[in-house]
């Protein structure tokens, strides 16, 4: 399954406007419910500036960054799990994600309609209704799921018996903690569950278990400031559910992403006290909520962020490369990044005693820069 984060939130939220921001792709945004009907799909550069350091040292013909890859679902309302507005569509849709970015209206404007049980209906602005509505949506669906799985279980332990309660004990055990907290209208990953458990129900693939990001949209005057009432509403129920706060004012993100000049885009951030994109910060939050790494490849011709996942060994590094370099991996060599600003080049971080020999059985960490040595025979 390709690993894609999923921008959801009730209608007109910012989803659309920050998406756009995000992909600088124009997705439809406009002030009326459910302008998003087929999710969008955009492909995000991960802001990295240890690339950029590395091209200052290289001067590479080429500088390539990680991407991330971001869904801009349908809106959401109270009664998408029955089916309501375009329920079906969004929790097929967000099924197939891997992070959940949740992006909850936190600022004022009379002119933009807040719908939260049905499209003709203006509701006031209210984020932790907000986030409780998707919540209870998205547990209802789990709760279906795990449902129509137990009939299945049921079935087996009665046919197999004891030998086939032995194997889903785990499955019961997980569910028996999880069940209780979804009727309650709340999140699965409230929930402790050993390594065990969570492997027993991985294949469920329940909505509300996937990692989350909280993104506050906030309007141009909060930015400074970068909070208000509605955000700090927000962060005690992130606090909660073990999600993550971002704050992002959409707007601002917007005219951002219009202005390709660095020190334009500089002189326009300093304006309202931002050292960094909201969304730049976002970008590598959902990324490491992927479970996704980075290390880098350098030299004269391209400088390059390779991504892995957490835990993977030098080999399966290598193939990310190319499959060769997995086949006939002899070893690698390695640094870091940090190993690269403290001693300015590779023949000193040498000299430093800093330039490492590693084995197959190496966990790449991220941050390390590898040169794969291999041998393939035909």
């Amino acid at each position: 399954m390709k690993l894609t984060c999923g921008i959801v939130g009730l209608p007109n939220v910012g989803k659309s406007t920050i998406f756009s921001a995000l992909t600088k792709a124009p997705a439809s945004a406009e002030n009326y419910p459910f302008c998003t009907i087929d999710p969008n799909v955009g492909v995000v550069d991960l802001p990295d500036e240890r690339l950029d350091f590395m091209a200052d040292v290289f001067q590479p013909k080429k500088k390539i960054p990680a991407s991330v890859d971001f869904v801009d679902i349908a809106g959401l309302i109270k009664g998408a799990s029955k089916g309501e507005g375009l329920g079906n569509q969004f929790l097929a849709n967000i099924r197939e994600t891997t992070v959940i970015a949740h992006v909850v209206r936190c600022f004022d404007n009379p002119d933009i309609q807040h719908v939260r049980e049905d499209a003709k209906t203006d509701a006031p602005i209210d984020p932790e209704s907000d986030i409780l509505t998707i919540n209870y949506e998205l547990a209802q669906a789990d709760l279906d799921t795990i449902n129509k799985r137990q009939e299945k279980v049921t079935k087996a332990i009665r046919a197999m018996g004891k030998e086939e309660e032995k194997k889903y004990a785990f499955y019961t055990s997980a569910v028996e903690k999880i069940k209780p907290v979804l009727q309650d209208g709340k999140c699965a990953r409230m929930v402790e569950l050993s390594d065990d458990e969570k492997a027993a129900i991985y294949d469920l693939h329940l909505l509300t278990i996937k990692p989350q990001v909280f993104v506050c949209n906030i309007d141009e005057d909060t930015i400074e400031s970068g909070t208000n009432a509605y955000v700090e509403s927000v962060k005690k129920i992130a606090a909660e559910e073990n999600s993550e706060v971002i704050v992002i004012c959409g707007k601002f993100e917007s005219d951002l992403s219009e202005i390709n000049d660095p020190a334009e885009r500089k002189e326009f951030m300093d304006s309202v006290g931002l050292k960094e994109s909201g969304l730049s910060v976002l970008a590598r939050r959902v990324y490491h909520l992927m479970g996704l790494r980075t290390f880098f490849t350098g030299g004269p011709d391209e400088c390059r962020a390779w991504t892995i996942h957490a835990g993977d060994k030098a080999p399966q590094a290598a193939g990310v490369i190319h499959t060769d370099f997995e086949k006939g991996f002899i070893k690698a060599e390695a640094y870091t990044v940090d190993d690269l600003r403290q001693y300015g080049t590779e023949a000193k971080i040498k000299e430093a005693g800093k330039y490492r020999q590693e084995g197959k059985d190496y966990e790449v960490q991220d941050g390390d820069v590898l040169f794969f040595k291999f041998n393939v025979t035909k």
